[in-house]
């Protein structure tokens, strides 16, 4: 096996960081979503810190995107 197909089969494996960032913004919302339904009056706050962890939850997916362009391209 060459160095090439390895650096493929590495970019390959970096769906792993998409799945990660796709389960995590699944699991913010959802508990976002369940923490609205029992406590309604707090839904500007609650909604506040959802974002945020959806936001870095998914830096994470564009990091590894970001690794996969320098595989791929570097």
């Amino acid at each position: 096996m060459d160095a090439s197909s390895i650096k493929y089969i590495a970019i390959g494996l970096m769906a792993f960081g998409f799945l990660g960032a796709a389960i995590g913004v699944g699991i913010i919302f959802s508990s976002t979503v369940s923490a609205v339904a029992r406590n309604p009056s707090a839904e500007g706050k609650i909604f506040k810190y959802a974002i945020i962890g959806a936001g870095l939850s998914e830096a994470m997916g564009l990091f590894a995107l970001v690794i996969c362009f320098m595989l791929m391209f570097g």
